[in-house]
């Protein structure tokens, strides 16, 4: 069984099987996020996963899905504020 080496923020180095983690996978992406449970403090840990740490948690079976988030809550209010200001705009002229 492959052993995966991940830190806990509260407990620090911590060692895993591929089954103790989930992959969440950005949509046309091939970066994500990886969430396990650490193993002493049991807090729920979410971690960031660039191309390299992806293919290396695929490769060694770790489960994964797809996020559903296409568009980010930052990226809707960016919009909105946009709309906003160019409603101000057409309303001035």
């Amino acid at each position: 069984m492959t052993t995966i080496k991940t830190t806990c923020l509260a407990c620090g180095d911590v060692e895993l099987a591929a089954d103790d983690l989930v992959l969440e996978l950005s949509p046309m992406e091939a970066t994500g996020h990886y969430n396990f449970e650490c193993p002493f403090c049991e807090s729920t840990q979410h971690r960031p996963a660039n191309e390299r740490v992806v293919a290396i948690l695929l490769a060694i079976g770790v489960t994964y899905f797809v996020s559903e988030e296409l568009v980010s809550e930052d990226e809707i209010t960016e919009f909105v504020e946009s709309l906003d200001d160019w409603l101000q705009d057409i309303t001035a002229a």
